[in-house]
């Protein structure tokens, strides 16, 4: 495989992983990244770099004809931001400018893979059954309508574009499951409330070597979802991790009205800050649904999507990274 890659979104989690497959299969990587960007963690990789600023859409197309990309793979968004006009600017104007300048500066772009987010679809209300391509989108955090509304607006742009949704992520390099994961390893394994829960994952290469394998494939103007295809119970993750720690945990069950409040008491904190907390009253709604499990019979059939891990050696592989790094 040969031909330039821009990949959006470069310096971080998932970034890196997309650089590092991406340079495994011969493809001359640019990372794209803005000028405030840390960078040092990818020193060690054979690449280019580009600044980018997604509210300058001259400037965008200026870096993308320098560039003479074949492909595009956007990773870039935020996770966090204080409102959802934050989020909009962040996931989906963005997505939305690049689209345009790539159109622009690039007339011979063989594809733009964009890393959407299952939060775009939302969860299930009902513990049975799975989401599938079909599920009628109903997000319930500003997060996931902005990632909805990014979807939308590649969808007008007649460029060859491919949209991937992946569930929650992990892996190397992770720093928000990390949180948890180490609370575990300390002995604590907190839950919101007690009702049954069923989660999907995905572990960050299977996710970053599909969107570089989605690059050169035929399908295009189509969005799939993707999880390693398996279901899990709301206790497994823990389970797993004690396994590999030998170690027992306090089960600590905190009830959900007590945690609504401390979200609550956390927005108005905030908002006196222009920052969004880690908790909100939209990500309790995302955290305490009932059914995040997907189907992905049809990313597994156009894209010959076979994921390498599951929740265990996914976790296992994660988890001998966080050791040998000094992170746990």
């Amino acid at each position: 495989m040969t031909g330039k890659v821009l990949i959006t979104g470069a310096s971080g989690f998932v970034g890196y992983h997309l650089i590092e497959s991406a340079l495994s299969r011969g493809l001359e990587v640019t990372a794209g990244i803005r000028k405030s960007s840390q960078v040092d963690h990818l020193s060690g990789f054979n690449i280019r770099y580009a600044h980018l600023d997604f509210t300058q859409p001259a400037q965008l197309a200026r870096v993308l004809e320098e560039g003479g990309y074949d492909y595009i793979i956007h990773a870039a968004g935020a996770t966090k931001a204080p409102t959802q006009p934050a989020y909009d600017e962040a996931n989906a104007l963005s997505t939305e400018r690049l689209a345009g300048a790539a159109r622009m500066a690039l007339p011979r772009l063989k594809k733009l893979v964009f890393l959407s987010s299952l939060a775009a679809i939302g969860p299930l209300t009902h513990i049975e059954g799975a989401i599938t391509e079909q599920t009628q989108p109903n997000p319930v955090t500003a997060y996931g309508r902005s990632k909805l509304l990014a979807e939308r607006k590649l969808a007008i742009q007649p460029i060859p574009w491919l949209v991937l949704r992946p569930t929650a992520v992990y892996g190397p390099r992770d720093k928000d499951i990390f949180i948890l994961l180490r609370m575990i390893r300390r002995g604590w394994e907190p839950y919101i409330g007690k009702a049954p829960q069923r989660l999907s994952f995905v572990y960050v290469k299977d996710l970053a070597d599909l969107g570089v394998h989605a690059l050169f494939t035929e399908h295009i103007h189509r969005t799939y979802n993707v999880t390693d295809g398996r279901a899990y119970e709301r206790f497994e993750l823990a389970e797993i991790v004690k396994d590999f720690f030998h170690r027992r945990t306090l089960r600590i069950f905190v009830p959900v009205p007590l945690v609504r409040v401390i979200a609550s008491t956390l927005e108005r904190a905030y908002a006196r800050r222009q920052k969004s907390p880690a908790l909100n009253r939209e990500k309790l709604e995302e955290l305490t649904a009932p059914n995040w499990v997907c189907e992905i019979s049809t990313v597994k059939r156009d894209l010959g999507y076979l994921p390498d891990y599951d929740l265990k050696n996914g976790l296992e592989e994660t988890l001998e990274w966080y050791l040998r790094n000094g992170w746990l």
